[in-house]
């Protein structure tokens, strides 16, 4: 196994990971702010992570069929694990959001694999890298949600950003592609 495909499989192993020690608040709600902290440093790492399997496939000329599948599900389960567990643990995250949010992804998802079968790449867009940008930071301020209110603003615009990314970028994809959409469905 390549150095790029563990450091993706470790970015699997970190989303239970983050998952546990970020839902512990709600056992321990008198240690949310240490949870809080110590989510938001596996998330971080987990995050940095996709940054340095891709470098280093590209750099090494490492890149596989693994990496290709797997690298964007990690980031996807990563991304979307969080954003289910504002749902359950912050007041000002709508679930609406996070349904938009979740669905892009299975949608986005579920086109690659069919363009995949039709050999056909479909590369993230310029709307795709912004959104999850946005997305990344709103995930990390989310996490750490200090109790002021310009933190909670701030948190609140990420959140509009990120979803307004979510549903230009899904249109962006789907019109770019859509002679692959037509081909899938002959």
């Amino acid at each position: 196994m390549t150095t790029p495909n563990k450091i993706t499989v470790f970015r699997f192993c970190m989303i239970p990971v983050f998952t546990v020690v970020f839902l512990l608040e709600l056992v321990f709600p008198q240690d949310k702010q240490l949870l809080d902290y110590i989510a938001l440093a596996v998330f971080a790492i987990a995050s940095i992570s996709d940054f340095f399997d891709g470098y280093l496939a590209r750099k090494n000329h490492q890149i596989t069929d693994f990496g290709k599948l797997m690298d964007p599900l990690a980031d996807k389960m990563l991304v979307c694990t969080a954003i289910i567990s504002f749902v359950q643990l912050r007041d000002n995250f709508p679930c609406w959001c996070a349904v938009v949010i979740v669905a892009r992804e299975f949608i986005i998802s579920g086109f690659r694999q069919l363009a995949a079968e039709k050999k056909t790449i479909i590369m993230a867009s310029m709307w795709g890298k912004a959104k999850t940008v946005v997305s990344l930071i709103m995930c990390h301020l989310f996490i750490l949600d200090l109790q002021y209110e310009w933190f909670h603003v701030t948190e609140t615009v990420f959140m509009w950003v990120a979803t307004v990314l979510t549903i230009v970028s899904l249109v962006d994809y789907l019109v770019k592609n859509r002679q692959v959409m037509k081909d899938c469905t002959k």
